[in-house]
């Protein structure tokens, strides 16, 4: 009697001993494909064609070549506007915004839509350089602001503006921008 309920026993502990068994190798073959397809899997870049070669982001920080890049079309798209257009210049200008202070900018965006809607001021902004600063976030362009009534050109100004970033989790984020001073000229001594 004890015999028929030891060797029960044991044929029970078997088929729990082969059931874990099975199921061990099979997670192991799930993991070995799992691996080679990660392995294996393409790598995905997003090509643009306005850029001029490749660029990674990283959670390090933000390279140089990406703030430039994200400058300048930001800087074309902020500092070119017509009446025509106002409501998707300023979609176009909040879609960058940091959510921090996307208030604040819509605010700004708010009041120079209201300025200029129902004229015919349009604005032009040709960039002569531009410098950037990774580490602080902020990037100064430089160039011609002309301002245009109808065809005729009323005004053409050398101008600096500022645009300070914000970067989380891997988005660059604008979280403002400002006209600076124009930079002093330094005469040479005749």
């Amino acid at each position: 009697m004890f015999a028929d309920i030891s060797h029960e026993r044991q044929q029970s502990l078997l088929r729990q001993r082969n059931l874990f068994a099975l199921t061990s190798a099979g997670l192991g073959i799930a993991l070995v494909v799992a691996v080679s397809l990660a392995a294996t899997r393409d790598r995905e870049v997003v090509l643009l064609p306005t850029l001029p070669k490749q660029l990674t982001v990283s959670s390090a920080g933000v390279e140089a070549d990406y703030l430039e890049l994200v400058t300048r079309d930001a800087a074309l798209v902020l500092l070119n506007r017509s009446p025509e257009g106002l409501d998707y210049w300023m979609d176009e200008i909040l879609k960058l915004a940091d959510p921090a202070s996307y208030g604040r900018l819509k605010a700004d965006l708010v009041r120079i839509v209201e300025e200029q809607r129902g004229s015919d001021v349009t604005q032009a902004f040709i960039i002569r350089s531009m410098t950037v600063d990774p580490k602080g976030l902020t990037s100064d362009v430089t160039g011609t602001l002309k301002t245009f009534v109808g065809a005729q050109v009323i005004a053409s100004d050398e101008r600096r503006f500022r645009f300070n970033w914000t970067y989380r989790g891997l988005r660059l984020a604008l979280s403002g921008f400002s006209q600076l001073p124009p930079k002093e000229t330094t005469k040479e001594a005749q």
